[in-house]
């Protein structure tokens, strides 16, 4: 049995990457397949599934997608050029926001909400836009591990380490992971200064975004503030973060009915929701209970353990920098849903703490995805936004970026949770 599964898992991990529009549809057969064998008992299926993980997403997309149309993204970005001198400057403002405003919105939802004003400012200036979309994609996919609600990586493991939104900050009286992603972003401000060093034009703005509505603006700040109040109630029940984050969306969807006397804007909010990547990661639970089942878990842990031998230093350097390399062409939810077990074993089995293995895990996935352009879904929509708009990337266009950004980060990050947490 244990070679079935561990026949099906590769399988399925061989298709989700080849076939990767269908990577949703292959998880769940996958997951169909482990509940039909018996490696997955039916009566476990509920329990295998995180529901307060999925509510998380849903809710938070929905919120995002109001926030969007509001227009109040546009609004701040055209606040922030007016505070830059030149066009260097501009690139530096706009990818330090990015990189904000994606610690509490999807990274996808971040690229598509400041690229296009990116655009607008690149054309009125006669330069290229694609080193500064890039800039901007690599700077949202870098921050997204800040949060709870930062990314659906975030989201997973807040999920399974029990983290709520201020562990994320503080946790056991030591700085927490959302400080090493800000120092890991401060240090690639260096990175742009000298890339667009030559870029001194001055920028001027004509006109002023007219915000719709602020309530969506509000409902997001309400999300963050009642996560935060939530952390503070202990024995809290397992599924409040999602039911805060869904009802928070209700709230809008509500909102905007009364508002608009239509349902235009509902259906679109409802539209802006990834359900691709709700199924995905549904099935992705289950394929995940079935390889632990079957003791697969175990011995990638036993794997990751003979190469790390019995030196801490090691083993975490080994998790960190092998998930920057897996993640420049492996999509990391999969791989952060099938390495979170794997550390927490490693942990028990090292008797150490698993926090400084959950944050190098987390550290390496997220910002590793910034290595190459196909290894993360904010730097695809901005090459995509890109072609649209008549732009032709190269691969070396992007690494000139994505790497010194990926090294930087990656680097001031696993040097910070060692200091703090082994």
């Amino acid at each position: 049995m244990k070679l079935f599964a561990l026949i099906l898992f590769v399988l399925t991990y061989v298709l989700m990457i080849a076939l990767q529009k269908y990577r949703p549809w292959i998880a769940l057969a996958s997951a169909l397949i482990f509940l039909v064998s018996g490696i997955v008992p039916l009566e476990n299926l509920l329990s295998a599934i995180d529901f307060n993980v999925l509510l998380m997403l849903a809710g938070t997309m929905g919120t995002v997608s109001l926030f969007i149309e509001s227009r109040m993204p546009a609004r701040m970005a055209e606040f922030l050029l007016k505070k830059s001198p030149n066009v260097m400057w501009v690139v530096v403002f706009m990818s330090l926001f990015s990189g904000f405003v994606s610690a509490f919105v999807d990274n996808v939802a971040t690229v598509l909400m400041i690229a296009p004003v990116a655009i607008a400012i690149a054309k009125k200036l006669d330069i290229s836009p694609v080193a500064m979309i890039i800039s901007i994609a690599v700077s949202s996919n870098l921050q997204g591990a800040a949060t709870l609600v930062g990314d659906t990586t975030s989201i997973m493991l807040g999920g399974y380490a029990g983290m709520d939104f201020n562990d994320f900050f503080f946790m056991h009286g030591k700085p927490s992971i959302f400080f090493a992603v800000e120092l890991g972003a401060l240090a690639t401000v260096p990175v742009i200064m000298v890339l667009f060093r030559k870029q001194r034009q001055p920028v001027t703005i004509d006109g002023e975004t007219v915000v719709s509505n602020y309530v969506p603006t509000i409902l997001l700040v309400l999300t963050v503030l009642l996560l935060i109040g939530a952390s503070s109630f202990p024995n809290r029940p397992a599924m409040t973060n999602g039911i805060i984050c869904s009802g928070v969306f209700l709230v809008g969807i509500i909102h905007s009915l009364i508002r608009e006397k239509g349902t235009d804007v509902v259906k679109l909010a409802f539209s802006e929701i990834d359900y691709q990547t709700l199924l995905l990661l549904a099935g992705l639970f289950v394929v995940i209970s079935g390889i632990t089942e079957a003791g697969i878990i175990n011995d990638i842990s036993n794997l990751f353990a003979k190469v790390g031998g019995s030196s801490l230093f090691l083993l975490y350097t080994v998790i960190v920098w092998g998930s920057v390399a897996c993640s420049a062409f492996v999509d990391n939810i999969p791989y952060v849903a099938t390495m979170l077990p794997v550390v927490q074993v490693l942990s028990q089995s090292l008797g150490c703490n698993p926090y400084l293995l959950y944050f190098g895990l987390l550290t390496g996935a997220t910002l590793g995805g910034n290595l190459t352009p196909i290894g993360a879904s904010a730097n695809i929509a901005g090459i995509g936004i890109l072609r649209k708009a008549g732009y032709q990337v190269k691969t070396t266009d992007f690494l000139r970026i994505g790497v010194p950004f990926t090294l930087c980060a990656v680097t001031v990050g696993y040097l910070f949770c060692w200091i703090f947490w082994h």
